[in-house]
């Protein structure tokens, strides 16, 4: 499983192919699979390259394989679209019982987002099982939970998506939460007892050199406060461009920092790249500094990871154990209070690390102690009067208050966050707001459907009209995780 990429076994040619842009999506290299021995391709591509008549893209199209590299949704007729939605979870099913070229292999079917996305991804997988959950299809939800353990298990992580060049970073921890899921579905509390050592070893990897930290210091995802704290924040063991994003991280990476690309990646890590969340100027790529920010949604998961741990040590009469984990979560939880919320704004905000201050960056994120339940009544009215004023439009939650381009900013509104908007209201008996989220998204979901036969990776929620946009790559239409908030939400 760590095996060395192989895209690092053909760097020269997979180089030339990047800066010579043959495919208008670099993706599509990476998720290449060779068709001959790589040591003959690279011979091959020595020897011809240098030959008047050489066509790159002749010689690339000759030696990979490119079936499915993207997936396609084609009906001819329309259905309604939660009969659409029930054929595209047969359609987006999946299997990679043997590695080829970069994909993993994982030893259950498993669901992909849709469109460039023809992978496992990691936090995708908990939107898609909340519509599974619906559909009543406990087996692929239970295969999703298997994969992730399998991951763990054997890489110490969930990485970002089930491709080797991601086994640099994770994405936001939802395992534990995937467990709640199936115990919600189930009743069969023994899902927490069989997963206790997975819980345990993703635990081991955010908390990874803890013990080593000074104060007002980092060391990977850990980070000490001057005060002697613990936060966390997303990192990247790797600080080079990012293969499937090869070119643009180039391009972008002039007149940078010297971590620039780890930046990059660290902000993937969170699944949200790209956002002026983690710009120091607000607005553009160069400044992006993710690794100076502890995440608000970040600790908050991890705090539910910890209550999980000590949950299923108690199942087990693992007293110490029950111990340790119900006091860190008891100690993230305050300090939870401490650095992310903001007094001045009466909101949850990241907060700067080396600034020692909340960022400026007003984000979507902020509902996460609300969604896990770690706000009190007054922080939750805060925040909801917040949600309300500045981030509910007619088309759903857009993710920040700022238009900066990047498609994690405004105008666009994400699956995930009308389901966390959704039930972080309700928690705290915002019922009328609850509504107006699910009502507003869903509403904006069904008039593209209706115009285009498709569910989308991502909507603007400002202009019902149009179809969102942004980022380093189109809209993309599948797709796992709309399918899957949207059954919920029209469910509840």
């Amino acid at each position: 499983m760590n095996k060395q990429l192989y895209i690092n076994e053909i760097q020269v040619l997979f180089d030339d192919v990047q800066r010579a842009r043959i495919f208008e999506d670099q993706k599509m290299m990476t998720d290449a699979v060779p068709m001959f021995p790589v040591s003959e391709i690279n011979a091959e591509y020595e020897k011809e390259k240098g030959n008047a008549e050489f066509n790159l893209k002749d010689f690339v199209m000759k030696n990979f394989d490119f079936l499915g590299a993207r997936v396609s949704i084609q009906r001819e007729d329309q259905l309604p679209i939660d009969q659409h939605i029930e054929k595209l979870w047969d359609e987006l099913t999946r299997t990679a019982y043997e590695e080829k070229g970069t994909l993993l292999k994982l030893p259950k079917p498993y669901i992909v987002p849709g469109g460039r996305f023809n992978e496992f991804f990691y936090w995708d997988s908990y939107f898609i099982m909340l519509g599974l959950q619906v559909s009543g299809r406990i087996e692929m939800m239970e295969n999703i939970v298997e994969n992730c353990s399998y991951l763990i298990q054997n890489v110490g992580f969930v990485p970002n998506a089930s491709r080797t060049h991601f086994l640099s970073r994770s994405q936001p921890p939802y395992f534990s939460l995937m467990l709640d899921l199936i115990f919600e579905t189930t009743n069969d509390q023994s899902i927490y007892i069989k997963y206790h050592d997975t819980l345990e070893k993703e635990y081991a990897f955010w908390m990874n050199g803890e013990e080593w930290l000074e104060n007002d210091s980092t060391v990977k995802r850990v980070a000490k406060t001057k005060n002697g704290d613990i936060l966390n924040r997303y990192y990247d063991a790797e600080n080079t461009p990012r293969p499937e994003s090869y070119l643009i991280d180039i391009e972008d990476s002039e007149n940078t920092g010297e971590e620039f690309y780890r930046n990059i990646r660290s902000a993937c890590e969170s699944g949200w790249d790209f956002s002026s969340r983690w710009f120091a100027d607000g607005e553009h790529i160069q400044t992006i500094e993710t690794l100076n920010i502890a995440e608000v949604d970040l600790n908050s998961l991890l705090w539910h990871l910890e209550k999980t741990l000590a949950q299923s040590s108690a199942l087990q009469n693992l007293a110490d154990k029950e111990n340790y984990f119900t006091e860190r979560a008891a100690r993230r939880r305050q300090m939870i209070n401490t650095y992310f919320w903001d007094e001045n704004t009466e909101c949850y905000k990241d907060y700067h690390l080396k600034k020692h201050k909340n960022t400026p960056s007003e984000h979507i994120a902020a509902l996460y102690p609300l969604f896990l339940g770690l706000a009190d009544q007054a922080q939750a009215e805060a925040v909801a009067k917040i949600i309300s004023g500045k981030f509910l439009y007619q088309g759903g939650l857009v993710t920040t208050t700022k238009k900066s381009g990047q498609q994690w900013d405004l105008p666009n509104a994400w699956a995930p966050y009308q389901w966390l908007g959704f039930k972080a209201m309700k928690n705290y008996g915002f019922d009328k707001l609850a509504e107006e989220i699910k009502n507003n998204w869903c509403g904006n979901v069904e008039r593209v459907y209706s115009n285009t036969g498709k569910l989308m990776e991502k909507y603007n929620a400002l202009d019902t009209e149009t179809i969102a946009g942004g980022g380093e790559y189109p809209n993309q239409d599948g797709f796992g995780w709309t399918n899957g908030v949207y059954l919920k939400l029209k469910q509840n």
